[in-house]
């Protein structure tokens, strides 16, 4: 079983998962390009039972993602590194920021999606598969 760790920038806040990620991706929707300060966001999601902050505790800012539902975004209150995100259309799932992982080695990305909300000046010639939307589950 995979288990990792990460946290913000100026340590305030730490978690640990305990599970292999569900998925890695590239995620192109405009919120995730809010959120990142460019094209998209890296991200890993995983089961939401492996995962527990260890430190501190992230502030959050609630959108209307663009498929409707709510993500609650969730980021150090100190430093404002944006650390994962909780989908209230999937509360068995959290999505990591890879650019929190204490070793962003680990993030194996294996698609992109929202790629109808894909910028024009970003790369798409990586070979992973694109998903206009959200990738195929189960």
């Amino acid at each position: 079983m995979m288990s990792f760790t990460g946290g913000c920038r100026c340590g305030q806040i730490r978690y640990e998962a305990s599970a292999e990620p569900i998925f890695a991706a590239h995620c192109h929707c405009r919120d995730c390009q809010y959120a990142s300060g460019t094209g998209f966001s890296s991200v890993l999601a995983v089961p939401a039972a492996s995962f527990r902050l260890t430190a501190g505790e992230p502030r959050a800012f609630d959108v209307a993602a663009e498929s409707g539902n709510v993500v609650s975004r969730k980021f150090c209150p100190n430093c404002g590194t944006p650390l994962f995100s909780e989908l209230k259309a999937a509360p068995g799932i959290w999505i990591v920021k890879a650019g929190s992982l204490d070793d962003p080695e680990i993030m194996k990305p294996s698609m992109h999606i929202w790629c109808e909300s894909a910028q024009p000046w970003m790369p798409s010639n990586d070979g992973l598969p694109r998903f206009p939307k959200n990738p195929p589950m189960g």
